[in-house]
């Protein structure tokens, strides 16, 4: 049978490192041809993108804190880190904690 600790933790280093990349897109790729270039469609579309995913690593993040008991200082610090380029990498790497098996 699957530890639920640890199915969970893939679906949070999934939604985190999907969040991250999105991001990192939207800032990377989209905001310099949509300014630079003048060319907005891969930024709205990313835009788009980011806004879900960002939205499914808040309830991940909020699911952690209750599956884990995450203090309200780290569920603070893992939300914050959202909206810093590479954070959710940060929080995948540092703050989940490390499953065996």
């Amino acid at each position: 049978m699957t530890n639920p600790s640890k199915t969970n933790n893939r679906r949070f280093k999934f939604f985190a490192s999907i969040e991250g990349v999105s991001f990192l897109l939207l800032i990377g790729v989209g905001l310099p041809l949509k300014h630079v270039w003048g060319i907005p469609e891969f930024s709205k579309n990313m835009g788009l993108i980011h806004g879900i995913t960002f939205v499914l690593y808040l309830l991940a993040i909020i699911q952690n804190k209750v599956l884990f008991d995450w203090n309200i200082g780290k569920t603070l610090l893992a939300i914050l880190l959202s909206i810093v380029p590479f954070g959710p990498f940060y929080v995948v790497r540092k703050m989940v904690p490390k499953m065996k098996g």
